[in-house]
């Protein structure tokens, strides 16, 4: 089983196109210049990287117009729809959100495509594209880590054609928000450069078709041999200071693609042109390279730090190395530090390059590697790995009613467990230290976490660990854009900043835990909690042990933003928020409960969507035999769609399964899925449901499964069985 990248597409500030982008490359041409896009009264424009982007007619944020630009390319005319879409994203439609907000703007629609989910989801609708939309947002790794999760889609057989890759914009919260912490420098980057100074902001997207394949294709632009992920566990903004976690990521993309040191050919680094970054991963090269360096270079002098779009970019950058011979300049640097002891190549050669690899590194200490070969050198082809559903040895949820066994307690008689807990009570488990200065969203990824290691009554690290949320940490969001609003941005707060990004409480529970392993938040509305389980599933599949990973998804409620960013809470009577966590191994003990991503589908332009769900799900008679309830998730605003869906779903089970619709007991959040999953868990573990979840009528599964279905614009399934 080989990877292979088939197409390609990108944009940036340097051009538009993959033809352009090599002329500027051959050129030395940067395309960092004073910021245009919009003004501050505050500041004197910054250096940025801002893209020539062509006009269009859709009326759509600027995030999503960069990413469908790259994707048109990347796919071509071949007329393929890809199975599955994996794109790194940060910022969303938050540009678009920052002038809503100062034009005071109310109407939900406006606000549809806010959230990094809807670049996925806006992709699907334009590209046909019926199957897994994954959202990586792990910050400025988000783009490389979106290709190793699409890599595995594709080597466990969970897809055959995926779309892959990274887009942001420019906007204000990260224009203000780097600011803030002093790390951008005025006369734009100069990675490795003894007077750097800071990055230069930018935007972009590239995005690649990925085919997993026998033999070389034709056409076929590059191979992805193999990547690598780790999480520094070491603090929320500054890289560990060693380079551990970036030599871990590199150390590991090289074993998984069966290369040693000297078979790199090119590196083209993260280097974003701050002091400790650039100091960082050179301590990262030294750690692996022990001897003389391979040709290495950092783009962003040339085309910016595009946050999650960056990876994609480069990766597009390193494809065009290998076909091209061309290893780029790291334009910006005059006189390397000495102290890095590397010396970046500072004009275009013309060389031979068979083998490159590549670096991202993000906020919450998030690192990824990833090696791309030429697709007719050394075939390297590896085992199709299995995606296989995970046993869950420890769980816990936090609801309106509580923890895990109040909620249990509240269901068996029949109470509402909608609600939103205080902050405190929240935490109140962990130790001040660990919550200081944490605000709600992280203080609650924090206790779950926990509480699921309890649970468990685990004493090991877990291996990986992948967060979902649907909308990120609102409160801190909110603090940023209370500054947007109010003309204030030069008051914005470096520890909202910080902390408003969707890997942040996953960063945290690193931390807690210290655990250096993959780390990975995903985000995708009302499924995110799918996406993180399919997430663990395909890393898992990677492991040769028994490790445990952690499977996190919470959301909380924000008085001011949830109303306006998601439809269905402002249609609810009563607030709610909370979240669900599993502690899960690749294998477990017969007596194990086990949970497995099944199904997860656009229901639009889609009639046989539950059909499909059917027969994925084994049919009818399976349905029968392997489900004593079906947990459905409809969401209000999806109300309308979501009940003819179970009308579909209740000729399934022909009157014989109870159907509970999970988000009348839990409430209107975009992690209610993570919650029932935690209850079908905690059910097909004790064999019964709390009779609050069916009208006071005791429920006995006799050995039967739970099946965790979500209806509405997105189908999908979670099967929870016995071992």
């Amino acid at each position: 089983m080989r990877i292979f990248i088939t197409g390609m597409g990108i944009i940036s500030p340097v051009g538009n196109g993959a033809d352009q982008t090599e002329r500027s490359i051959r050129q030395g041409h940067s395309g960092i210049r004073p910021l245009r896009l919009f003004s501050s009264a505050a500041l004197e424009p910054l250096p940025v990287g801002e893209t020539d982007l062509p006009p269009t007619a859709e009326t759509v944020p600027r995030t999503h117009h960069l990413a469908l630009l790259a994707a048109r390319e990347a796919l071509g005319d071949t007329g393929r729809t890809p199975d599955a879409i994996v794109v790194g994203v940060t910022t969303g439609g938050i540009l678009t959100t920052e002038e809503n907000l100062k034009s005071g703007r109310k109407d939900p629609s406006a606000y549809r495509y806010h959230s990094v989910g809807s670049v996925a989801q806006y992709l699907a609708a334009e590209l046909n594209c019926p199957g897994w939309l994954i959202t990586v947002s792990t910050a400025c790794s988000s783009g490389t880590v979106a290709l190793k999760v699409a890599e595995n889609l594709l080597r466990t057989g969970r897809a055959g054609c995926v779309l892959a890759g990274g887009a942001d914009s420019l906007c204000r919260l990260t224009y203000f928000g780097f600011n803030s912490l002093q790390l951008i420098d005025p006369a734009g980057a100069r990675p490795l450069d003894i007077n750097r100074n800071g990055m230069s902001i930018s935007e972009g997207a590239a995005m690649f078709r990925l085919e997993a394949r026998l033999s070389v294709p034709e056409g076929a632009l590059a191979e992805i041999h193999g990547a690598g992920l780790s999480c520094d566990a070491y603090h929320p903004a500054a890289p560990h200071p060693d380079g551990r976690g970036g030599a871990a990521a590199m150390a590991a993309a090289m074993k998984a693609a069966g290369v040693t040191s000297d078979q790199i050919d090119y590196i083209n680094l993260h280097g974003t042109g701050t002091i400790h970054n650039d100091l960082s991963e050179a301590k990262a090269i030294h750690t692996l390279f022990r001897g003389s360096k391979p040709p290495l270079s950092s783009v962003k002098g040339a085309f910016g730090h595009s946050l999650a779009a960056a990876g994609a970019i480069e990766a597009a950058v390193c494809t065009l190395s290998l076909q091209k011979n061309l290893i780029p300049a790291n334009v910006g640097c005059v006189t390397p530090d000495p102290a890095l002891k590397l010396d970046p190549v500072r004009q275009v050669v013309e060389s031979e390059v068979q083998t490159v690899l590549s670096n991202s590194f993000g906020f919450g200490g998030n690192n990824a590697a990833i090696v791309l070969g030429r697709p007719n050198g050394l075939p390297r082809s590896r085992q199709p790995a299995v995606c296989a559903p995970l046993a869950v040895t420890g769980s816990a949820c936090i609801t309106g009613a509580g923890t895990l066994a109040q909620t249990l307690e509240a269901l068996s008689q029949a109470a509402d467990c909608r609600g939103i807990l205080g902050t405190a009570e929240i935490s109140k488990s962990l130790s001040p230290n660990a919550v200081r200065r944490l605000q709600r969203l992280p203080r609650m990824a924090l206790t779950l976490a926990s509480e699921a290691q309890e649970s468990a009554a685990a004493i090991e690290v877990p291996a990986a660990v992948v967060f979902s949320t649907g909308w990120g940490p609102l409160s801190e969001t909110a603090d940023i854009l209370d500054h947007v609003t109010n003309n204030s941005e030069e008051l914005t707060s470096p520890t909202s900043f910080v902390g408003s990004v969707h890997n942040s409480p996953a960063g945290q529970i690193a931390i807690h835990f210290q655990a250096t392993g993959p780390n990975v938040a995903v985000a995708g509305d009302d499924s995110a909690f799918e996406q993180a389980v399919i997430t663990a599933q395909l890393l898992a599949a990677d492991m040769a042990g028994e490790e445990s990973l952690l499977v996190v998804g919470a959301d909380e409620h924000h008085e001011a933003l949830s109303p306006l960013f998601d439809p269905s809470v402002a249609l609810d009577d009563r607030r709610s928020d909370g979240g669900g966590a599993l502690w899960v191994r690749k294998a477990g003990p017969a007596s194990s409960v086990y949970i497995d991503a099944v199904f997860y589908r656009q229901a639009q332009k889609n009639p046989g969507v539950m059909s499909a769900l059917l027969e994925t799900t084994g049919g009818r008679e399976r349905m029968m035999q392997c489900f004593g309830v079906l947990l459905v998730g409809m969401p209000l605003a999806q109300r309308r769609e979501a009940e003819k869906q179970l009308a579909e779903v209740l000729s399934f089970a022909q009157g014989k399964i109870p159907v509970v619709p999970y988000r009348e007991f839990i409430g209107e959040h975009a992690s209610a899925s993570a919650v029932a999953a935690v209850l079908a868990v905690e059910c097909v573990r004790s064999g019964r449901l709390p009779v609050g979840l069916c009208d006071g009528r005791p429920v006995i599964l006799e050995g039967k499964g739970a099946l965790v279905v979500g209806l509405g614009k997105t189908v999908t399934a979670l099967e929870v069985l016995a071992g």
